[in-house]
């Protein structure tokens, strides 16, 4: 082979060794790399809680919570600014909790029993039911605070109905009420920083939730 030869055969060669596809070498790009699965979410922090585990577990008939205990799970359940009260599960397990606890509950715990059971139908927006509840719970307890808190909150709600229907007469009898109750409330609890707010306020804020 003359010189002239070997020289484009060569060339011919480093051209083909720089496109990849001779020379006996691999492709230097890596192999794609495995999809990974996203986390699931996670649940809400709530249903980690004790108190959700503990609801569970009465519901589950794991443990029969006797009334006093109930109570107390229901108190602390059902605080104002709590999830629970914006969680339709929750609050449907506890009704049937706290109405199964009222029938054999003793006297002196059948007023806070009520009073929950009401914030219940009031958070569910079942006003009537929570007005008799609530009610019911101040002629056995007519000291608690919360419970005129929340009448207050009904009667306002009554007011707002009545003046949406034009009915001005009817609507200022019922603001009225919303307010002796709530006055009620500041002077059971002064230290309670809910009940120094407006009642329109406070509804104002309920709906904006």
């Amino acid at each position: 082979m003359t010189t002239p030869n070997r020289i484009l055969l060569g060339v011919a060669l480093v051209m083909l060794c720089a496109a990849g596809n001779g020379c006996g070498r691999q492709s230097a790009l890596p192999p794609p790399a495995p999809e990974r699965a996203l986390p699931a979410p996670p649940p809400p922090a709530s249903y980690g809680s004790p108190d959700q585990m503990m609801l569970g577990d009465a519901m589950r008939g794991g443990r029969q919570l006797p009334p006093a205990e109930v109570a107390n799970l229901s108190d602390r359940l059902l605080m104002e600014n709590s999830s629970t009260l914006r969680d339709g599960e929750t609050l449907a397990r506890l009704e049937i909790l706290l109405l199964k606890t009222l029938k054999n509950a003793p006297q002196e715990l059948r007023a806070r029993l009520m009073r929950n059971l009401g914030i219940i139908h009031y958070h569910n927006r079942k006003f009537k039911l929570a007005l008799n509840e609530f009610q019911a719970s101040n002629e056995l307890n007519p000291k608690d605070a919360r419970t005129h808190f929340y009448l207050a909150r009904l009667y306002a709600h009554q007011g707002n109905i009545f003046l949406r229907q034009g009915q001005q007469k009817k609507s200022r009898g019922q603001f009225k009420l919303a307010n002796m109750e709530l006055e009620l409330a500041r002077k059971l609890d002064p230290a309670n920083p809910a009940y120094r707010k407006n009642i329109k306020h406070i509804l104002e804020q309920e709906q904006g939730r």
